[in-house]
């Protein structure tokens, strides 16, 4: 009996590629040999910021400005970044309220922060802008940062605001027809600062284009382990790894706002939000 030739093609086809597949340096990996391969990385669509400032206002609540920085010094472990901290005058900024009424105990525990840079002097390559929130954003004498605001927003990469630092940069007027959140004790106080702004709750954090904004204090810090997920390559695992050594764990939906019903804060959504 002649051999098939069809079949004997079809059986030497199927040697090859078993060949082929043995012979792979991944073949082995797969079967538990040896280390396994890297998880790709996806890079972002556009180049991740690599230099921040904040700026400083008196009476700034501490963790506004701590909370962040704390989650993207752990970034800065990963890779290249700089801080910039600006103010009027490069003296400490200190989170003492100005006014005595403020401060009825005569209290002195109010830390203090070096600015490395005046409003005037900016850095040219500033990409981020962090705004915190504090007692400070109630106050009338915000002219110099709410023109710095405005002057510097348009060459910004991202805006992020923090608690009631919506409050300051919607005096600006940079907010003006975008979406934006504050913190809900707050609300009827800054919410008022920005008339055109739309103003979004229940919401731990809101992003709109290149402006990010959160709800009160601690929501500043889930949303900057959103904002490193989305914008930077692996993000994902790195606020994984991040959320490890400080043993936290934050927010992922950015719904989740218990504080709008405990202040009974809630606003129709101006466009649809995912």
């Amino acid at each position: 009996m002649k051999p098939n030739s069809s079949l004997i093609g079809l059986l030497t086809t199927l040697l090859l590629l078993t060949s082929s597949v043995l012979a792979s340096p991944q073949h082995g990996k797969a079967k538990g040999k040896g280390k396994p391969p890297p998880i790709p990385i996806t890079p972002p669509s556009e180049e991740p910021p690599t230099h921040y400032g904040v700026l400083l206002i008196r009476a700034f609540q501490p963790l506004d400005i701590y909370g962040p920085l704390d989650t993207l010094q752990l970034l800065a472990h990963n890779r290249h970044l700089t801080l910039t901290l600006l103010s009027r005058t490069l003296l400490p900024v200190t989170s003492e309220p100005a006014s005595a009424m403020m401060n009825t105990h005569r209290s002195t525990f109010w830390p203090t922060i070096s600015p490395t840079h005046t409003l005037t002097s900016p850095p040219s390559n500033l990409q981020v802008l962090i705004i915190p929130g504090g007692p400070g954003a109630r106050s009338p004498d915000l002219g110099p940062e709410i023109a710095f605001i405005r002057s510097v927003f348009p060459k910004l990469q991202y805006l992020i605001t923090i608690c009631t630092g919506s409050g300051i940069a919607a005096q600006s007027g940079v907010l003006d027809g975008r979406r934006a959140t504050t913190n809900k004790a707050a609300w009827n106080s800054m919410t008022a600062m920005g008339p055109k702004v739309k103003w979004v709750a229940p919401a731990r954090w809101v992003e709109d284009g290149k402006v990010w904004s959160s709800s009160g204090v601690t929501a500043g810090i889930d949303l900057i382990y959103e904002f490193i997920k989305q914008k930077y390559p692996n993000g994902t695992a790195l606020t994984k790894r991040f959320g490890e050594v400080t043993e936290y764990e934050p927010e992922t939906d950015w719904r989740a706002d218990p504080w709008s019903e405990r202040f009974n804060v809630t606003v129709p959504v101006p466009e649809p939000l995912v």
